[in-house]
């Protein structure tokens, strides 16, 4: 669920970005919690469960980063933020970083003043739509009405998909996954049009899940990850190592069973050992305890225990790994050397 742009509209909020963004690390360790901007509700990666409690992929790497920091993944407070507030809320300093299905675009990174600092989810924009609609791609949609986030990079993808394919179609805005279900399902639009995770999660939720496709084409590249604010490289820094450990430990067999017993002396693996704070001044150089990583690891287990955990095969929401695997797995997911 992608942002678009919105330069305008955002102008004022990205100007006091710099002054928001210095210290974000100093802050956050003397108020005691992060503050993490989330998405208002998306099945599998960031929602309330039964409890009240905040769950899923993206709200779980924001536990991360608290568990790197504090040691205590609880050490957290979430902002639901939709297409439209995300952004503003970064810039203002509401929240200390997104971690919201959020596109990495050259305008956000630039012009918004953000840092992407890592891709979470490599993800593609896709179509849903009834089975009773009778339709198997996305280029026998010409007419439709089509459910679709304003504020979105999703909003600008299908206009230059249905121009390329010269079709023509209603847009029926809406500003949260809640109000697209509401909408798609009452039959107020034809079509639902987001990121492909996006649509697998909502599809879940449904009574009869099976009477509605995902057509099969992949309209965009949509790789989502984590923002914080420019200006702050020492926060950058801390937000993207706590992704970078998720994802070596992984790598190096590094579980949330198995991290304690390993971090405790060193192996003969002189990577894992500087992952997991047993060879070098690694936390240090991060600003943080020598044990970050363990700390991390131990609390909300490492990319695949997380993916597997929250939206992977045998869970409701059912995403194959995909381009999410690993490299060494035929995917794309790769991290810098921990040196």
């Amino acid at each position: 669920m992608k942002t678009s742009v919105f330069l305008g509209a955002l102008a004022a909020a990205s100007l006091t970005a710099g002054l928001a963004g210095a210290a974000t690390l100093d802050d956050v360790k003397a108020k005691g919690f992060v503050q993490c901007g989330v998405a208002t509700g998306v099945p599998g990666f960031a929602f309330t469960d039964a409890s009240g409690e905040w769950d899923g992929f993206d709200a779980t790497m924001c536990r991360a980063v608290a568990a790197a920091i504090f040691g205590d993944p609880k050490a957290i407070k979430f902002t639901p933020t939709t297409g439209k507030t995300r952004f503003t809320a970064l810039a203002s300093g509401e929240v200390d970083l997104l971690f919201r299905n959020t596109t990495w675009t050259l305008s956000r990174d630039t012009d918004l003043k953000l840092d992407f600092v890592g891709v979470n989810y490599y993800d593609g924009q896709g179509f849903m739509v009834p089975k009773a609609l009778g339709v198997s791609s996305a280029k026998e949609l010409d007419g439709a009405t089509v459910c679709i986030q304003t504020g979105t990079t999703t909003e600008l993808n299908l206009a230059d998909f249905f121009r390329a394919n010269n079709i023509s179609y209603e847009p029926v805005p809406i500003e949260t996954n809640a109000e697209a279900t509401q909408k798609y399902l009452a039959g107020a639009c034809d079509v639902y049009t987001t990121d492909a995770s996006g649509l697998a999660a909502t599809r879940s939720t449904f009574e009869a899940p099976a009477d509605h496709v995902i057509l099969p084409e992949i309209i965009s590249k949509e790789p989502l990850g984590p923002a914080v604010r420019h200006g702050d490289s020492e926060w950058a820094d801390v937000v993207r190592w706590t992704l970078n450990a998720l994802i070596a430990a992984e790598e190096l067999g590094v579980n949330s069973g198995n991290v304690e017993q390993l971090g405790s002396a060193a192996t003969d693996n002189p990577e894992l050992n500087r992952l997991l704070g047993t060879e070098g001044e690694y936390g240090a150089m991060l600003g943080l305890p020598k044990d970050w990583a363990v700390n991390v690891i131990k609390s909300t287990g490492n990319y695949g225990e997380i993916f597997d955990r929250t939206i992977g095969p045998d869970t409701q929401i059912g995403l194959a790994r995909g381009l999410n695997a690993l490299w060494t797995q035929g995917g794309i997911l790769y991290t810098p050397p921990f040196r």
